[in-house]
């Protein structure tokens, strides 16, 4: 696999920061699979850190190795848009695709960062849904998510947004999605905030 990727990379003619971009698609390729690995203990009956008691483990189960299967699709992905960068159309389509998982990845994990140190300071209380959790730590579920989960979610969103900042070069254009990409974030975290704490009705962006 990673002979096949310098091969790509030396096929991108013309990009700038060829190793960079490298570099940065293959941490982002090893960030979903260590994400992958985490869903997929669960999923297999895994038990240690478990936050709480799954009201069916079945399904339990079948909700971790799904998520382990799209992690694992995550993880070839940015493998597989190397050598399309340098493509006009496709570049076009991968910038606006890297937009959408920086934007979406960073406003889920500070969403969720944000309620859980309320939540750890008795500010809000975080509802878990009965038909997946029986029972709940809600102390180990806030740890567990600020130390790993979310941390996963900010790091995934930066590093596409480090794929998409080298790949575009020194352009106007990189200017652009950089700040229409921070503004979604900023806005999309606060729709988020208010709709946990009621604010406003219930919405589900992330």
């Amino acid at each position: 696999m990673a002979q096949t990727v310098l091969v790509w990379t030396r096929m991108a003619i013309g990009m700038p920061n060829q190793s960079r971009l490298l570099r940065l698609s293959g941490a982002a390729s090893a960030w979903a699979l260590i994400y992958a690995g985490y869903r997929a203990y669960y999923g297999f009956g895994g038990r240690f850190a478990i936050i709480g008691v799954p009201a069916d483990e079945r399904a339990w189960r079948a909700i971790n190795l799904a998520a382990a299967g799209l992690l694992l699709g995550a993880a070839v992905l940015p493998l597989v848009a190397l050598p399309l960068w340098k493509e006009g159309r496709v570049r076009r389509a991968l910038l606006a695709m890297a937009w959408i998982i920086a934007v979406g990845c960073t406003m889920h994990g500070l969403i969720d960062d944000i309620s859980r140190v309320l939540s750890l300071a008795g500010a809000l209380q975080i509802e878990y849904p009965a038909s997946i959790w029986q029972s709940v730590d809600s102390r180990a579920a806030d740890i567990q998510d600020l130390v790993f989960n979310e941390t996963w979610f900010i790091g995934e969103g930066l590093l596409w947004a480090g794929i998409a900042w080298t790949a575009i070069g020194p352009a106007p254009l990189r200017r652009w999605w950089m700040v229409s990409a921070a503004v979604a974030v900023l806005g999309l975290t606060a729709i988020g905030l208010l709709s946990a704490f009621g604010a406003i009705g219930k919405v589900v962006i992330g």
